[in-house]
């Protein structure tokens, strides 16, 4: 997998800092007050850090953003930030100064001067996590220099190294579900997918793979519907962490993440127009998250109990695929009549959402899906949508997307939808129509959660993958959703 840039916090040492060769970052607060080490700098570069505070630049500039000096005199780096952000700024600001350094740093050597920053490991989670590149299919890369480290130079490196290292979990996690939603679908198979999550139980998590036959035995006929057009077999992948062995917590249910692991959707015999097809190798964007969650806590070997499953399917209009007008029965036992063979997440879903809560009675559960266009518009790329029959649950959520920047939205669930799932031969239809369609699709999923169960549907698919940068991430897939849903675990579910 790609892995994130190693940054390195040093002591702060002036000593030789002329003869740093690369890049040099200070920060200074929006009042223009200098640190010790900026009039160092300022000193040897004969008042160039200075002018540039005392800029116009400087004066309109964001806090996070910055003013670049170019091949400044008396010192070697070729480039000097100045970084506008206060000694103890918001979290979110911290972490977009990082990912301005990332962009400016580069694959050259970074010097970062933060002797008493507060913010430090914020900033060291936006730098590391902006500086992702998927090159992985490049033959002639644009920039095939090895990138060079980052050193953070702080008055206590120690403690900002201990508080930086469960960021850099965060920051592996973030990078494997990226890795997995920018794979084309001839490399991420359902197989290659699997084989891929059986490999962290070298992290310490136990992988279980469930291939069609266990299926068709636990009688996942919706899961398998979806599937049985294609070459590639459907599996269902179960990741068990237990990581609160040993707490006053060892004994409670795991809480239960899910994922949508279409590898890639043609929308089957309701094919997709070919226009944008190819961007359907992120349709196992929610599984790709419950991937990184999972890596996550095991590299920073979570207090938790937390089991994520996972339905690794492929939806192609072979002479076996599934038909619009099919009847398929659920592992719960109800029948849906199958519409649009395009609304086929809702149906891999309810089949591992009704056997996570059959096997492992979790304390809660949170599906994650890239599952409806209609979560485009009503939303667009900002928010995630929220669905969810717990207030609890949900307010915990929001309050840790709030929290990491990652931007969701509760929407409405109500019985007055369910009229539109009614179906003349079956117990349902797997699609409502036009109107209100993330709703109803998260109307039909409720009917496979247990009422003793709190439950969250987060409908991704304006999040998952976008075609232009975000604050921290380049085009493409962004690892939405690993940092929050590892806040929530941390600040609800983790033995303290």
């Amino acid at each position: 997998m790609t892995a994130p840039m190693q940054i390195h916090f040093k002591h702060t040492d002036l000593e030789g800092l002329a003869a740093v060769e690369g890049k040099i970052a200070i920060f200074v607060p929006e009042e223009g007050t200098l640190s010790p080490e900026a009039r160092r700098l300022n000193r040897m570069t004969k008042g160039a850090v200075a002018r540039a505070v005392e800029s116009k630049a400087f004066e309109k500039a964001k806090a996070g953003k910055g003013i670049e000096i170019g091949y400044p005199a008396g010192i070697a780096a070729e480039a000097i930030m100045v970084m506008k952000l206060a000694r103890r700024p918001e979290a979110a600001e911290a972490r977009d100064a990082g990912a301005a350094l990332a962009k400016f740093k580069g694959r050259g050597a970074l010097l970062v001067l933060g002797s008493s920053q507060r913010r430090a490991a914020d900033v060291s989670l936006g730098l590391a996590l902006r500086a992702y590149e998927f090159d992985a299919h490049l033959v002639d890369k644009a920039d095939d220099t090895p990138r060079q480290d980052t050193v953070f130079m702080h008055n206590k490196p120690e403690e900002l190294a201990a508080e930086a290292n469960p960021l850099a979990a965060i920051a592996e996690g973030v990078f494997f579900t990226r890795d997995l939603v920018n794979e084309p679908a001839n490399v991420l198979t359902t197989d290659d997918f699997a084989a891929r999550l059986a490999a962290m139980q070298e992290l310490g998590l136990e992988v279980e793979i469930l291939e069609e036959a266990d299926l068709e035995k636990l009688g996942m006929r919706a899961l398998l519907g979806v599937g049985q057009g294609s070459r590639s077999a459907s599996k269902v992948v179960v990741m068990h962490w237990n990581g609160a062995r040993g707490t006053d917590r060892a004994d409670e249910p795991p809480f239960a993440l899910i994922g949508k692991g279409v590898v890639f959707d043609t929308g089957g015999i309701s094919l997709k127009p070919a226009g944008g097809m190819e961007d359907m190798t992120m349709d196992m964007g929610g599984a790709g998250v419950v991937a990184g969650v999972m890596r996550t806590l095991a590299l920073r070997k979570a207090k938790a109990n937390v089991v994520g499953i996972v339905g690794l399917v492929e939806n192609m209009p072979d002479g076996n695929a599934q038909r619009p007008g099919d009847v398929v029965r659920s592992m719960k036992g109800d029948t849906i009549e199958v519409i649009n063979t395009d609304a086929e997440g809702r149906l891999v879903l309810c089949d591992v959402m009704w056997y996570a809560q059959e096997r492992f009675k979790p304390s809660g559960m949170i599906d994650l899906a890239t599952l409806t266009g209609a979560i485009i518009i009503g939303l667009g790329h900002e928010n995630a949508g929220v669905f969810s029959n717990s207030d609890t649950l949900s307010n915990d959520f929001l309050a840790a997307a709030k929290e990491t920047g990652e931007g969701a939205w509760r929407l409405p669930l109500s019985p007055a939808y369910d009229k539109l799932l009614k179906s003349r031969v079956a117990d349902m239809k797997n699609v409502g129509g036009r109107a209100a369609g993330s709703i109803t699709a998260a109307q039909f999923l409720k009917r496979f959660v247990k009422d003793e169960t709190p439950w969250i549907h987060l409908d991704i698919a304006g999040v998952a993958s976008v075609s232009s940068e975000t604050a921290l991430a380049p085009a493409g897939a962004t690892g939405w959703g690993v940092r929050a849903l590892d806040q929530l675990i941390a600040d609800k579910y983790e033995a303290k």
